[in-house]
């Protein structure tokens, strides 16, 4: 094990960083802060999160909502996301049962961090389109 480097596999606190920025993530695949981000920045969680914003969603209709996703991958999304405490899930004892979604108060401090990106997203959409651009321009002269 590298001299620095915490024992416990989960923690990344410990790590001694030497010159590097502390608050740079650290890139290690055992890392929770690495762990978390996968989850909260994969594009189905966002797009969950993002139709949960201060209302409750049953199944279907998030389905509906989110174009491309399969029932699987929406299952494994949710079930993901209300194990790390950004989900609720409610079961109404009605036949057939009637389950709805949505945002604990953890989740809500996300979806705030999740409009910024898309705010930005949003900003800066012209500029990427014209990198885009000119990066495929590039590529097709060198082929």
């Amino acid at each position: 094990m590298e001299e620095g480097t915490s024992k416990s596999p989960s923690n990344c606190a410990g790590t001694d960083h030497g010159d590097a920025d502390p608050f740079q993530w650290d890139t290690r695949e055992d890392c929770q802060v690495r762990q978390i981000l996968d989850r909260v920045a994969d594009k189905w969680s966002l797009l969950v999160i993002a139709l949960l914003e201060n209302r409750r969603l049953r199944f279907t209709e998030l389905r509906r909502e989110i174009d491309g996703v399969s029932q699987r991958m929406l299952t494994v999304t949710l079930r993901s996301l209300e194990r790390d405490g950004l989900v609720k899930r409610t079961v109404h004892p009605v036949v057939p049962p009637r389950v709805e979604y949505e945002l604990t108060t953890l989740g809500g401090t996300l979806h705030a961090t999740i409009r910024s990106l898309v705010t930005w997203t949003e900003a800066h959409q012209d500029e990427i389109a014209v990198a885009r651009e000119a990066y495929d321009r590039r590529a097709a002269e060198v082929v």
